[in-house]
């Protein structure tokens, strides 16, 4: 299974309303028409602030992060190149202002744990830019190795996951280095509650958590979304959209 994550921001001359509105119900039934798509799910950014920690602040203003999963690279590309990838990528610039996409390499460290009813009550994504002073090989330990286990010390984490990113596109389709698109990883968490973030990143496994992070890590660029689960797969193999 590969993942690509799009970063987005939405054209100037849209509301947040409407951006989102159009992502969630044209776009997404776009999306879900893609051969050999096995999940695809949007989160949509509903706060920008920096919310239970006190950590350098990246630049980035997202409206938006997607996230598709496929078999593999062949099955993706075919997905792409496919009527439903052109016809993708045709609404993309109808509403999107600017569009970029990392392939990651996906790692669960704490499964989320989902409430009876639906989704986790708090979902948090962060953008990470590693330490000038710090290579990529040492990120990827730090954060894959060190960090993941301090996480697991955490009280009230209902679940993380770390996306290394491994390949940048900035637009979509022109790969880039990493100059040109300075992030090393994508972070998700779910939490409770808003409330409980404050707690448990002020608790002492917090504490050593985000002292080790001061390590390796220049900036942390904190978002709270909004996740619309358009495809998902279940066990037996088929598709569903939702």
């Amino acid at each position: 299974m590969i993942t690509r994550m799009g970063l987005l921001k939405k054209k100037p001359s849209w509301t947040t309303e409407a951006f989102r509105q159009h992502w969630r119900d044209h776009h997404g039934a776009l999306a879900a028409q893609l051969p050999g798509l096995r999940r695809y799910h949007q989160n949509h950014v509903v706060d920008q602030a920096q919310r239970g920690i006190q950590f350098a602040r990246g630049p980035e203003q997202l409206d938006g992060f997607s996230q598709l999963w496929f078999d593999d690279v062949d099955s993706m590309r075919a997905a792409i190149a496919s009527p439903a990838g052109q016809a993708l990528v045709a609404d993309e610039q109808h509403f999107i202002g600017d569009l970029r996409v990392v392939a990651v390499q996906q790692t669960t460290v704490i499964p989320p744990v989902l409430p009876q009813g639906g989704s986790p009550a708090i979902k948090r994504m962060s953008l990470l830019r590693r330490r000038a002073d710090v290579s990529a090989e040492r990120f990827a330990h730090a954060w894959q190795v060190e960090h993941a286990a301090l996480v697991r010390q955490m009280e009230g984490v209902r679940g993380y996951r770390q996306n290394l990113i491994t390949e940048r596109q900035a637009p979509k389709g022109t790969v880039v280095g990493y100059e040109q698109l300075p992030v090393d990883g994508i972070v998700e968490l779910w939490f409770d509650s808003i409330e409980s973030i404050d707690r448990i990143f002020g608790c002492p496994a917090g504490l050593a958590l985000m002292a080790h992070a001061g390590s390796f890590i220049g900036e942390i660029t904190t978002t709270l979304v909004e996740v619309h689960a358009v495809v998902d797969v279940d066990p037996s193999g088929a598709h569903h959209g939702h």
